[in-house]
């Protein structure tokens, strides 16, 4: 493996790490000092801590659905796709360091919120904000992650077009006659 290639796999294995641990620690933290169903305001009305066991997915989408079923749509699926999700990461050499980057972001946030139903059975969510005209679900870093991911991959999708119609319409510095 040459130089870039090392630093490229470094990345994908920095960043996959900083996510979990900082969604991991977070959620530590929050089962430690928080009682479930607890409320803190944080900057009231605005930012408040609530933590919630979520045994469902995304709003709690599938709470009530039989505990195997649950366990095979929201731990073995996902599973399965994470590690298709890493393995794509550190196999496929041409993407965008934006799809890299971001990617590895939302690799990172499904990996904690994945431990968390494997190892406790439900996902620690604490985070909710009230933006005045709408409110969020009750969220964690693991979705902050996610979220960022996704934003990175749209951002450089976005500003790549707008590089690639720049040189398309920009004069060529040569142009032959």
């Amino acid at each position: 493996m040459n130089k870039k290639g090392i630093l490229r796999a470094l990345l994908i294995v920095v960043t996959l790490t900083v996510n979990v641990v900082c969604d991991q620690i977070s959620k530590a933290m929050v089962r430690n000092r928080i009682d479930e169903n607890e409320q803190i305001s944080v900057v009231n009305p605005y930012f408040t801590l609530m933590r919630v066991e979520n045994e469902g997915a995304f709003l709690s989408l599938g709470d009530s659905l039989p505990k195997m079923a649950r366990f095979i749509l929201l731990a073995l699926f996902p599973l399965a796709v994470l590690g298709f999700g890493i393995g794509y990461l550190f196999l496929k050499r041409n993407i965008s360091k934006s799809v890299l980057l971001g990617f590895a972001f939302v690799i990172g946030g499904g990996m904690g919120n994945l431990y968390d139903r494997l190892v406790y059975g439900s996902v620690t969510d604490f985070m909710h904000m009230d933006f005045v005209i709408f409110k969020t679900g009750i969220f964690n870093m693991a979705d902050v992650s996610i979220m960022t991911g996704i934003a990175i991959v749209l951002l450089g999708s976005f500003l790549g077009k707008q590089n690639d119609r720049e040189l398309v319409s920009a004069p060529a510095e040569n142009p032959e006659i």
